[in-house]
């Protein structure tokens, strides 16, 4: 997955030419690894119709003060600019899959 920051956030993910799913996490979340693999995974499946990528956010917190995330992990999933989907904290790929079964396709 792709970090993106504060300076790339709105390219790479507001004006992206498809859904985006942005990892919020950071490097003392213990939950974030486990969420992190997870995404991996279903990006190895289905990058090719959505993308995904990451936030650091200890080094990128404006994207995510923006976007209201008050906790780790968060995950969101955009399309056209807009949230879509919120799950936040640790959970299975199956639950990921649920949530964004419509743009997994």
């Amino acid at each position: 997955m792709v970090e993106v920051t504060d300076a790339t956030f709105a390219a790479d993910v507001l004006e992206a030419d498809r859904p985006v799913v942005v990892d919020f996490w950071a490097p003392w979340c213990g939950p974030c690894t486990a969420v992190g693999r997870a995404l991996e995974e279903l990006e190895a499946e289905h990058g090719e119709r959505i993308g995904f990528v990451t936030v650091n956010i200890d080094d990128h917190p404006l994207n995510a003060a923006d976007h209201g995330v008050l906790s780790l992990p968060t995950v969101i999933l955009f399309d056209r600019g807009a949230a879509q989907r919120t799950v936040v904290g640790a959970r299975s790929r199956s639950h990921f899959e649920k949530q964004f079964a419509d743009w997994l396709g």
